[in-house]
């Protein structure tokens, strides 16, 4: 039932136009962070893109809260299955970092990358099967957990995982 809900989210965020999602300063600073029980935090898996041996996924984080909230800077991410396996991801400092205010019902996004983990030699990473990701919005100590599968390095070192800043709107293309 509430991946439904999300998904509904998702269209009406989609079609809300501009404003929905905003980077201004003033309402950064009289708005408080969003809490991880406030946001639907889901990956949108059917546009992932790939390149030189990664996936890239955009990580959805959608206000279900009935106020607006504030986002900056970088989810923790991390593989898990059951506990967590191998490094969080690393910041992808590359680009912009925004304070984004979400409206209830609007989303922001991150992109994640997946790096093959055929990629690292199997001693050092110790593939194994990821079952989900553990998220940590930015500036909170409780994480969402979102199941999906893929490989990853249970070992400690080899870094699989990245993460870009959170951007206003929704990561889907189309």
């Amino acid at each position: 039932m509430k991946k439904l809900w999300v998904v509904s989210v998702l269209v009406l965020a989609g079609c809300g136009g501009s404003g929905a999602a905003t980077t201004t300063k003033a309402a950064a600073v009289m708005t408080q962070k969003c809490a991880t029980s406030g946001l639907a935090v889901w990956i949108g898996i059917g546009q992932g893109g790939a390149a030189a041996g990664s996936t890239f996924h955009p990580l959805e984080l959608t206000n279900i809260s009935n106020h607006r909230c504030r986002l900056f800077g970088f989810p923790g991410v991390s593989a898990v299955a059951g506990r967590q396996l191998g490094s969080p991801a690393e910041r992808n400092r590359a680009h912009p970092t925004y304070a984004v205010t979400l409206l209830p019902g609007a989303t922001a996004h991150t992109i994640l990358q997946i790096v093959d983990v055929g990629n690292f030699p199997a001693a050092r990473c110790k593939p194994a099967e990821a079952t989900g990701l553990r998220v940590y919005p930015p500036g909170q100590f409780a994480a969402a957990e979102i199941p999906f599968s893929f490989r990853a390095c249970s070992a400690k070192g080899p870094i699989f995982l990245s993460v870009e800043p959170i951007q206003p709107g929704v990561g889907i293309p189309g």
